[in-house]
C-alpha cells in the first residue's frame, strides 16, 4: 500500500455558514500523551479554544441570546446588559455585533487589557464595576443598573439557557466522539459547563465521574470561581458533582506553560487548573480515558506575563488582576 493510500480520509467539510454565530461549537478533542503520570490512562482536551472568540462562552452566550430571541425579549436595535470579567462579555458583544444589538458589559475594574479591547473592537460599551468587589460587585451592580434603566440582562449565572448550551452541545459532542470517557473534569466557573455536561453524561452512562476544579480561598486562579467568595450561581447544583478537588494559583500556572511546552496548547490559565487536577486524578486510576475541558485560549493573558515572566511575578500579577 503506498503512503498517500494509507492516510486517514480528511474529515467531511461542514460547507458554507451563513454568518459567524453558526460556526460554534464541534470542537475537536486531542489526546495529551505528554501529560498523563500513567501510560494506562488517556487525558484528552476539549478545545473549546476553538470556538470564534477563543473561547467556551461562544455557546453560552449564544444559548442565551437564541432563548432570549424565541420568547420575544430581544429585537435588533435593543440594548442588552450583562456583568461579565470577560469572556462571556466578549462571545456576546461578537453575537450582538452580528445581529444587530447594543451590549453594555459590567467588568470589574481589574480585568486584563485584552478583554476590555476586545470588547470596544466588537462594539460593546464597558461599564465599570469596582474591582475590590470581583465579579460579585459586577453581578451586583449589572443587576442594579438593568433594573433601574429598563436594559434587558440574560443573566449567565441564573438562566437555564447556560448550562442547556452544554447538556445539547460539549455534553453531546464528548459522548459521541468518546463513548469510553470515565471522568470529566472542568473548571468551576457559572456552572454552566459543569451542570450541563453532568446531565448529558450521566444520561449516558451513569458511572462517568464528573469533577470541578475549584481555587482555593483566597488564591484566585483566573478563570475559576471559589463558592467561599459570598456568591453561589443559581444554576448550580451541587448535587450533580462527584467531586469538587482545589487548585493553587501556582500549579495553574505551571500547567498552562506544561500545556504549551509539551502539547503546543496555548490555554489560559482554568485550562491550566484543570489539567493539573486531571494528572492527580490519573496517577490514582488504574485505567481509563479523562476529558478536560481547555476553556479558552491564551490570548487574553499576555499581558500578564504567565508564559514570559519568572514564576513568582506572573503570580503575583495574576493574583492582582481578575480574568475569569
Amino acid at each position: 500500500m503506498s503512503q498517500l493510500a494509507s492516510l486517514s480520509p480528511p474529515p467531511a467539510a461542514r460547507g458554507v455558514f451563513s454568518d459567524l454565530t453558526h460556526t460554534i461549537g464541534e470542537t475537536p478533542l486531542v489526546e495529551l500523551s505528554r501529560l498523563s503520570p500513567n501510560p494506562d490512562v488517556r487525558i484528552l482536551a476539549k478545545l473549546e479554544s476553538q470556538n470564534p472568540t477563543g473561547s467556551i462562552k461562544d455557546r453560552t452566550a449564544l444559548s442565551l441570546i437564541d432563548e432570549a430571541e424565541e420568547r420575544g425579549l430581544i429585537a435588533p436595535g435593543d440594548t442588552i446588559m450583562e456583568p461579565t470579567s470577560g469572556n462571556t462579555g466578549i462571545s456576546m458583544a461578537m453575537i450582538c455585533k452580528v445581529r444587530g444589538y447594543r451590549l453594555q458589559a459590567v467588568m470589574p475594574d481589574n480585568v486584563t487589557e485584552e478583554r476590555k479591547q476586545l470588547l470596544r473592537l466588537f462594539g460593546a460599551e464597558i461599564i465599570d464595576s469596582d474591582g475590590a468587589f470581583g465579579s460579585n460587585g459586577a453581578v451586583e451592580l449589572a443587576r442594579r443598573l438593568s433594573a433601574e434603566r429598563g436594559v434587558f440582562m440574560p443573566f449567565q449565572y441564573g438562566n437555564p439557557a447556560n448550562p442547556r448550551a452544554h447538556y445539547e452541545g460539549t455534553g453531546r459532542e464528548i459522548v459521541r466522539d468518546c463513548p469510553e470517557i470515565d471522568t470529566f473534569v472542568s473548571g468551576l466557573g457559572t456552572g454552566g459547563t459543569l451542570m450541563g455536561c453532568s446531565q448529558r453524561l450521566k444520561e449516558f452512562r451513569e458511572d462517568i465521574e464528573v469533577v470541578a476544579v475549584e481555587p482555593l480561598q483566597g488564591d484566585p486562579v483566573s478563570g475559576l470561581r471559589s463558592l467561599e467568595d459570598g456568591f453561589v450561581p443559581p444554576i448550580l447544583d451541587l448535587a450533580c458533582l462527584d467531586r469538587k478537588l482545589l487548585v493553587t494559583n501556582r500549579d495553574s500556572i505551571v500547567m498552562t506553560r506544561r500545556l504549551v511546552e509539551e502539547e503546543g496548547i496555548f490555554a489560559g490559565v482554568s485550562s491550566g487548573g484543570v489539567f493539573h487536577t486531571c494528572a492527580r486524578l490519573a496517577e490514582k486510576m488504574d485505567s481509563g480515558t479523562i476529558v478536560g475541558v481547555v476553556a479558552d485560549g491564551g490570548w487574553k493573558y499576555l499581558s500578564t506575563g504567565i508564559w514570559t515572566d519568572d514564576l513568582d511575578a506572573a503570580e503575583d500579577l495574576l493574583d492582582r488582576s481578575l480574568s475569569w
